[in-house]
């Protein structure tokens, strides 16, 4: 102690949050628009432009290699130009890139805009991560999610040619979300950000999990319109159950972070990897309407609860000079699972059904549920310099 505590100013409990939720901008464009909205889409896309499912998840693939380079590349950009510029310039590459899908029905184009919108959704996303207070950050994934399913499906309804549209909207609403996010970035000195140690041999086992989730997870929510319009959907089923799932996003920050920060360990990550394989096992056994918005409620309430929870036993066990480098590495980890699992659940899906898309995020999350709870340690050892840290609570920097 170094003198008598003080009394928070007025308002100081909601200034971090505040500050969380206009970062939150960020996961909305960078996942929520950037990533995810593809899956709304691709029925579009594969009508008009004579896709099978392999060549439509190998245009996930190609947004997780850019996903993969991004993240091989923010711990640099952070030491050479800082936290706060390297996520602004992710969020102009988002909006950028979205536009850019929008021009061409050329597929290599298009790869290379789903790869553009992977680097700048990995330099938003690990600098967001960095830079956010509280865990609100995550919830924005939720909402450019709800935006999405909200426009896209009525937008394409009985006119799949408007795909280049719907992208020029989801463009249009990254750009807005850049400009917001804009202040809330910065100036914000970031301890350490000019060392990128990566330990990550300590925690090879949340290593491997993550691995497995990346791989599975992002097969349900890729090819989850494929699988209604498979099922003669309706556009208010496909609407509703997308916003569902978007909303149970928003909710889960709240529903997960005490979890999170009392059991930053095997245990919550077991949970939350049961929570996604159970939710693609339910709708894949029984695909009646309210069974699969149940899944997708189930699936939306835990898929990105799983980073931050990563997030948390990153915090915990690394020193602040350590947190970018580190988060950077877990992000490679994250976008090699994301590279290999759309292309080879949409190949077995071509030679199956599309419904293989779900047992591929079933399976390989439930491997990933039994390895973390027999793997991961429930209470991660302290980082060199001290104690271990809660996550998402408290800034790397202050």
């Amino acid at each position: 102690m170094t003198g008598p505590a003080r009394r928070p100013a007025p308002g100081a409990d909601a200034a971090p949050v505040w500050r969380s939720a206009r970062l939150a901008l960020g996961t909305a464009s960078a996942l929520g628009l950037g990533r995810f909205a593809y899956g709304l889409v691709l029925p579009a896309m594969a009508e008009r432009l004579s896709w099978d499912l392999a060549r439509a998840g190998t245009m996930t693939t190609a947004n997780g290699l850019g996903y993969l380079a991004g993240a091989v590349a923010t711990a640099a950009l952070a030491r050479r130009l800082g936290v706060a510029a390297t996520f602004r310039l992710g969020m102009v590459l988002c909006a950028v890139s979205l536009a850019a899908t929008a021009t061409s029905a050329h597929y290599p184009a298009l790869l290379a805009g789903r790869a553009v919108a992977g680097f700048g959704g990995a330099l938003v996303f690990i600098a967001g991560a960095v830079l956010a207070p509280t865990a609100v950050y995550f919830a924005g994934t939720g909402a450019g999610i709800v935006l999405s399913a909200a426009v896209v499906p009525p937008l394409l309804d009985q006119h799949p040619q408007r795909w280049p549209l719907a992208w020029a909207i989801l463009a249009a609403a990254a750009a807005l979300a850049a400009a917001l996010s804009w202040t809330a970035a910065g100036p914000a000195p970031i301890a350490g950000a000019d060392r990128p140690a990566t330990p990550v041999r300590r925690l090879w086992p949340v290593a491997i999990v993550y691995l497995l989730f990346a791989a599975g997870y992002i097969a349900y929510i890729t090819f989850l319109s494929a699988y209604l319009a498979d099922r003669h959907a309706s556009t208010v089923q496909t609407t509703v159950t997308w916003v569902l799932l978007g909303l149970a996003v928003i909710a889960a920050p709240t529903l997960w972070q005490r979890p999170i920060r009392q059991w930053p360990g095997g245990r919550t990550l077991g949970v939350l990897l049961t929570g996604i394989a159970g939710a693609a096992a339910l709708a894949l056994l029984a695909p009646v309407p309210a069974i699969v918005i149940v899944s997708a409620i189930t699936y939306g309430a835990t898929f990105m609860a799983v980073p931050a929870a990563v997030t948390a036993l990153v915090r915990a066990t690394t020193t602040p000079k350590e947190l970018t480098g580190t988060l950077s590495a877990f992000t490679i980890i994250f976008a090699a699972g994301q590279i290999a699992g759309p292309w080879l659940a949409g190949a077995l899906a071509d030679h199956t059904t599309s419904a293989a898309t779900l047992g591929w995020t079933a399976a390989l999350c439930a491997v990933g549920a039994i390895l973390a709870i027999t793997t991961v340690r429930e209470r991660p050892s302290p980082g060199p310099h001290g104690s271990a840290r809660p996550a998402m609570t408290s800034t790397p920097h202050e």
